[in-house]
């Protein structure tokens, strides 16, 4: 229970916030707080939206447009991303994609007793701005979260996400390492049974939409 209650917070924050980037230049308290803030909104408001195909629809935009799913998914892959052909790199990133879309829709987005979102404290040093954030999802579940932007060409950028000692990135990391290792390191196996994941849970999303349009 408290592992999806994590990726259900972590995956939402993710949502709020986009972006992943390094190399950054000084970020004021003001313009991240102002940012946190307009993508909080952002994402309260997709949130809100009765339709579950369009709310979908809406926070796949986000997703997509606003979350650098290229340098995650290197990063999660790290070491072995030297070991793939040029093929299975463009396969990978192709399933990574889409099965990030896939787990974001198999967690509950229904929050009964609505969200709460507030910024409690923003420190900056001379390349990150810090931001903890309190989430109220409702039935005494609040959770203290942690975000750090960075700057590039002038946009604010998110580089991390932590709730606790847990980072979204390592994560992901963590998982497919432990699956690479199970499967022997092989970089072939991996690419079908990360397909066949991806899969599966397409369907099953699928298959919760149409019940609900019912």
């Amino acid at each position: 229970m408290k592992s999806k209650i994590f990726f259900q917070v972590i995956i939402l924050t993710m949502i709020i916030f986009c972006g992943f980037r390094a190399n950054a230049s000084q970020i004021t308290k003001q313009e991240a707080t102002l940012w946190a803030n307009n993508k909080g909104e952002s994402i309260l408001k997709t949130l809100s939206e009765k339709d579950t195909v369009k709310k979908y629809q809406q926070l796949d935009d986000l997703f997509l447009n606003h979350i650098d799913i290229d340098y995650i998914s290197k990063f999660v892959i790290g070491k072995y991303w030297r070991q793939m052909t040029p093929e299975q790199k463009l396969r990978y990133q192709d399933i990574f994609a889409r099965y990030c879309l896939s787990v974001y829709k198999s967690i509950p987005l229904d929050f009964v007793g609505g969200i709460n979102y507030e910024i409690t404290t923003v420190n900056v040093d001379d390349k990150y701005a810090y931001v903890n954030s309190l989430i109220d999802i409702g039935n005494d579940q609040k959770f203290i979260v942690e975000f750090r932007l960075s700057k590039k060409d002038s946009k604010l950028k998110l580089v991390d996400i932590k709730l606790g000692e847990s980072s979204l990135v390592l994560s992901y990391r963590n998982k497919i390492y432990q699956q690479l290792a199970e499967l022997d390191e092989e970089i072939e196996w991996f690419l079908e049974d990360l397909e066949m994941q991806t899969i599966s849970t397409e369907k099953q999303n699928e298959q919760k939409l149409l019940l609900n349009a019912k």
